[in-house]
C-alpha cells in the first residue's frame, strides 16, 4: 500500500481549503494528511488542515526559512506549497531537500523575475510574448505625465504597485471631480487623479507604481503544470466576462503560456494572466504559485493539485489533457469551519500546537466555490 503523503500549505489564500479538498480526493485514494500554518487564527485553511499552527510574527525572511526547516523536520512534509517567503524559501531548496521535503515552487530565478511586473513585462517580451506598453512612476509629476500620455493616445489609464499579488492596489484614472455620484453604491476601482496627485505630494517616500492602459475582458487566466525539465504537463485556460467564467484551449492564450513556464523555470504550478489590448491579447501578470481558482479545473475533470504533488515527489503524471471542458459556470460564497477563538500563537520555541480538523462548535466564513450558470 503507498505510504501518506503530509503537504504543508503555509500562509495561503483562504480559497485554497479547495486545494486540500482535492489532495485528499486524489484519484489513487493514496492517504493525504495536511499541515496548514496562517497568521490569522480565523483563516478557513487552518480549521480545513489535518493539523495547523499559528506563525509567529515579526520573523524575517532567513529567520522564516529556519521556521520552515524546523516545521518540515518536526511534522515529517513530503511537500511543502509554500506561498508566504517564496523568494527566500527556493533559495535553500537542497536544505529542504536533506530534510526530505520536496518544494512545490518555481527556481529561485522564475521566482526573482516575477516578483517585479516591470521586469516581467521586459523579459517576456524579449521572448516575444505581447504585452502592454506601460510606464514605472514613483512621484506625482512622472504620474501626470504618464497618464497624459496614455490618454492622448485614447486609452483609460489605470496604475498598479510594481510588485504585489490578487489585485492589491490597482485603481483606474479618472479626471471626473468628486461628487456625491462618487458616493452612490458601492465603492469601486475608479479615483481622481487630483486626489491621487495630492496624497502623492503630501507622502514623505516616493511610490512604485506601473501606469498602463485600462486592459479589456476577457480575462484568461492559464494554469500550467510544469515539470522540472521545462516541459509543460497540463495548460487550461479559464476565461472571465463579468460573472461568466468558462475554460478555453485556444492556442492564443495556451501558446505563450507555455512558452513562458517553459522559458522561464516555472516549474510547478503557475498561472499566467492575459488580457486584451484592443483586438490582441496581452500579458496581465504572472503568479508563481497556485492560483486561488486553481480548484475551478475540477469542472473539466481534472486534479491538478494532485498531479503536481505527484510530479514534486518525482512520480511524473505525464501530459495531462482534460478529458472535457466544463460548462460556463459563476462563483458564488459558501461556510466553512472556523477553528475555536482561543488559538494559542505558536512560538518557535514552543512545543507542537495540534488542532482539529473539525472544531466544536463549528464557525462559518465564506469561501468561493463554483455553481453552472
Amino acid at each position: 500500500m503507498p505510504s501518506r503523503v503530509r503537504v504543508w500549505l503555509n500562509r495561503t489564500y483562504a480559497e485554497n481549503v479547495f486545494f486540500m479538498d482535492q489532495l485528499r480526493r486524489n484519484p489513487s485514494d493514496r492517504a493525504v494528511e495536511i499541515h496548514a500554518t496562517h497568521g490569522d487564527p480565523d483563516s478557513p485553511v487552518l480549521a480545513a488542515a489535518d493539523t495547523a499552527d499559528l506563525e509567529p510574527e515579526g520573523l524575517s525572511p532567513a529567520a522564516y526559512v529556519e521556521y520552515a526547516l524546523d516545521q518540515c523536520a518536526r511534522r515529517g512534509i513530503d511537500v511543502f506549497v509554500p506561498r508566504l517567503h517564496q523568494a527566500a524559501i527556493v533559495a535553500h531548496r537542497s536544505e529542504f531537500a536533506a530534510a526530505g521535503t520536496a518544494l512545490l515552487a518555481p527556481t529561485p530565478e522564475a521566482v526573482a523575475v516575477f516578483e517585479d511586473k516591470a521586469t516581467a513585462y521586459e523579459a517576456v517580451r524579449s521572448v516575444g510574448v505581447p504585452v502592454p506598453p506601460w510606464q514605472r512612476v514613483r512621484t506625482a509629476d512622472e504620474l501626470i505625465a504618464a497618464v497624459t500620455e496614455f490618454e492622448s493616445a485614447g486609452h483609460r489609464a489605470c496604475f498598479k504597485p510594481a510588485a504585489g499579488a490578487g489585485g492589491v492596489g490597482f485603481r483606474m484614472v479618472t479626471r471626473a471631480p468628486f461628487s456625491l455620484t462618487h458616493l452612490n453604491g458601492f465603492p469601486g476601482p475608479y479615483v481622481q487623479l487630483d486626489l491621487v496627485v495630492e496624497a502623492l505630494r503630501r507622502a514623505e517616500e516616493p511610490v512604485d507604481w506601473l501606469v498602463m492602459p485600462r486592459l479589456e475582458q476577457p480575462e484568461v487566466s492559464v494554469d500550467c503544470l510544469t515539470g522540472p525539465d521545462n516541459r509543460v504537463r497540463l495548460a487550461v485556460g479559464r476565461t472571465k466576462n463579468g460573472r461568466r467564467r468558462g475554460f478555453t484551449l485556444d492556442e492564443r492564450w495556451l501558446a505563450p503560456a507555455r512558452l513562458i513556464a517553459e522559458g522561464f523555470g516555472l516549474h510547478h504550478l503557475s498561472n499566467i494572466q492575459f488580457r486584451m489590448l484592443g483586438d490582441r491579447p496581452v500579458l496581465l501578470d504572472v503568479n508563481t504559485r497556485p492560483a486561488g481558482g486553481l480548484h475551478q479545473l475540477s469542472l473539466c475533470g481534472l486534479n491538478a493539485p494532485w498531479a503536481a504533488v505527484q510530479l514534486a515527489l518525482g512520480e511524473d503524471p505525464g501530459v495531462i489533457e482534460p478529458p472535457f471542458l466544463g460548462q460556463d459556470y459563476t462563483v458564488v460564497s459558501g461556510p466553512r469551519p472556523l477553528l475555536p477563538a482561543t488559538l494559542p500563537r505558536q512560538r518557535t520555541d514552543s512545543a507542537d500546537v495540534l488542532l482539529p480538523a473539525v472544531p466544536a462548535p463549528v464557525q462559518a466564513v465564506a469561501a468561493a466555490e463554483v455553481l453552472p450558470l
